[in-house]
């Protein structure tokens, strides 16, 4: 919904919240269902409103608990059964610095200061650790924004007793503990107020007549950053950028103006903000972000202005180029079905307007954001909330490299005719073990962001994982995979529970990256060894069909399992007798973890 999009018109969001609720919940997509529980330490009802919106818009259906006013410590301490009940699986800590309760005196010691400030964050503390017992959940706890008013003028952030520089310290407590703690994020509404304007956002009429801790213009806006976290944490984010080339790389048109005719670089303003966007992508680059090109363009004169001098980006960062002269919607259904990720995970960024109408209108899911000028283009691209970070893995770090190597290995098959000789060639090899710690946030990870060869889709926190991983009723496998060409990283999770002499699989999928290389052949093989020294005799398996991962409807059928059952829905049930079975993967060599 383009009202949803940043960026976005706050009065009319307030205003028409209602009749966009209604359009969302009518348009038939389908959702993940969460329960959030609020917990406010002011008037929260309109930012859930908000937060409702911008999740509907995510593909996230929200139901909400929302604490009384200022409950939000009582809420995470003494629960009521109302809360218990509920069993949220994610608490958002609504507090600002109204709810500090101790800012310091002029007349403190710098010691009456520090206990102070180590008893204002002990406090929060005790929060998050009631939270984390009861409910074991993620958390999202907001931090603290500047006060609206210096006693001490500037030296208010630099002496111990200003609060500017009290909420500096208990901020840097909060940062302290998030990069400790898996499943623990911070809302930066330091970051928002100051963006917004802090003098707005802060206005004390808002919190004296309504305890509102921000303006009412605010609230779209910080709804929007809680809901890109949430989206985020659930697998919501997209993974790659298609990007026009003339008037959004550089300035002016290559084919027509040459290469030495573009702007771009250090000769002028314009030519600096096109530089930085350049550099801007580039870091999108290390954060995993896919790199791909959609122009209208010769192929020739495109990489010629990619090969600029004073360019920041060049051929080699990205994986995908389409120059040519088809239309671009059908241009980015190749590049999604070439990185074998699904059209809606590709952002395109193009100036022309009627071509964003166009991709938006053929290919449902594709966000288009306005680029209006080039000096907006980073802000536009950064405040979108596109590829927000709630987790980040070593893999992350090599994703476009990985998938240049697929390109290479694509490459290489097209000049075998024997597709069986193609896999000998890769000289493949996969670790195949149990989940061990380095690798637990990249497993959450996938199991988030996996949606077409995914039997049941089920998602798994941070926390979740972690009390599978300790169960001694679950048999859990990972698969890396390496061959000549590099390493593919971390790209299958199984999860089963043992009942008996049966395993019920709860969790099978694999990246798409890695498809029809005997990856899943050989996940099947080592779950079977597994079940086996278990002393399980048969495997059953579950497929729940979603508009995305209808590739793996038959999967268990190709290994050998009978199907047993399938409702109305198409929920299938299938069944493998161990006795008798016999290994499947031809082509790859497998080592258990514990043997590297």
């Amino acid at each position: 919904m383009t009202e949803l999009t940043y960026p976005f018109d706050s009065s009319y969001l307030i205003k028409k919240r209602k009749s966009l609720r209604r359009e969302l919940l009518a348009d038939e997509s389908v959702r993940i269902k969460k329960k959030i529980a609020v917990f406010g330490g002011s008037t929260t009802n309109e930012i859930i409103n908000m937060i409702e919106l911008f999740l509907l818009d995510a593909g996230i259906e929200p139901e909400f608990y929302e604490s009384e006013y200022a409950q939000y410590e009582q809420d995470a301490v003494f629960p009521s059964e109302e809360l218990l009940a509920f069993k949220p699986d994610i608490v958002f800590v609504h507090t600002t610095n109204r709810n500090i309760r101790a800012f310091p005196e002029l007349t403190d010691s710098k010691e009456a200061v520090a206990d102070k400030l180590n008893s204002e964050f002990a406090r929060f503390e005790n929060i998050w650790s009631c939270i984390h017992d009861r409910f074991n959940c993620p958390i999202i706890q907001n931090n603290f924004e500047m006060p609206f008013y210096r006693l001490m003028g500037n030296k208010d952030c630099s002496d111990y007793r200003g609060r500017t520089n009290f909420i500096t310290r208990l901020n840097a407590l909060f940062y302290d503990h998030a990069e400790k703690t898996e499943g623990f994020y911070i809302n930066d509404i330091n970051y928002l107020s100051a963006d917004y304007g802090l003098k707005e956002w802060s206005n004390p009429s808002f919190w004296n007549m309504y305890k509102y801790a921000m303006c009412f213009e605010a609230i779209p806006s910080f709804a929007f950053s809680v809901a890109n976290i949430i989206k985020s944490i659930y697998g919501k984010n997209k993974k790659a950028l298609a990007l026009d080339l003339d008037n959004t790389l550089w300035g002016g048109v290559v084919g027509d103006d040459g290469v030495d005719g573009i702007e771009i670089g250090q000769e002028n303003g314009v030519a600096q903000s096109y530089y930085e966007f350049q550099s801007y992508i580039k870091q999108l680059k290390s954060l995993g972000i896919l790199l791909t090109v959609c122009s209208k363009n010769d192929h020739e004169n495109a990489i010629a202005g990619l090969e600029h001098p004073e360019g920041a980006l060049k051929p080699d960062d990205f994986i995908v180029i389409k120059a040519n002269w088809e239309n671009k919607d059908r241009n980015i259904a190749e590049i999604a079905s070439e990185l074998n990720i699904l059209p809606e995970s590709i952002v395109f960024v193009d100036d022309n307007p009627a071509e964003r109408e166009i991709v938006k209108a053929q290919l449902k899911g594709v966000q288009a954001p306005v680029m209006d000028s080039v000096e907006s283009y980073i802000t536009t691209i950064d405040r979108s909330g596109f590829f927000e970070v709630t987790s980040f893995s070593d893999d992350d770090l090599k994703r476009n490299e990985m998938y240049k190597e697929n390109a290479m290995r694509s490459a290489q098959q097209a000049s075998f005719a024997d597709y069986g000789e193609y896999l000998k060639s890769l000289e493949m090899k996969a670790v195949i073990g149990d989940f061990i710690p380095i690798y637990l946030a990249r497993i959450t990870q996938l199991t988030n962001k996996s949606n077409q060869f995914n039997l049941t889709t089920r998602r798994y926190t941070q926390t979740e994982m972690e009390a599978v991983c300790a169960s001694p009723d679950h048999i859990r496998l990972y698969g890396k995979l390496i061959d000549k060409f590099g390493d593919n990283g971390v790209v299958s999770v199984v999860i089963g529970e043992k009942r008996g002499d049966t395993l019920h699989i709860d969790l099978w999928l694999m990246s798409c990256r890695v498809l029809k290389r005997d990856m899943e052949q050989a996940m099947l093989d080592t779950l079977v060894a597994r079940c086996r020294e278990s002393g399980i005799k048969t495997i059953r398996g579950y497929y729940y069909p979603t508009k995305k991962n209808s590739m793996v409807r038959e999967l268990y059928g190709t290994f050998g399992f009978t199907k047993i059952s399938e409702d109305e829905d198409g929920n299938t049930v299938w069944e493998l007798p161990l006795e008798g079975y016999t290994n499947q993967n031809r082509y790859i060599e497998v080592t258990d973890n514990e043997q590297q």
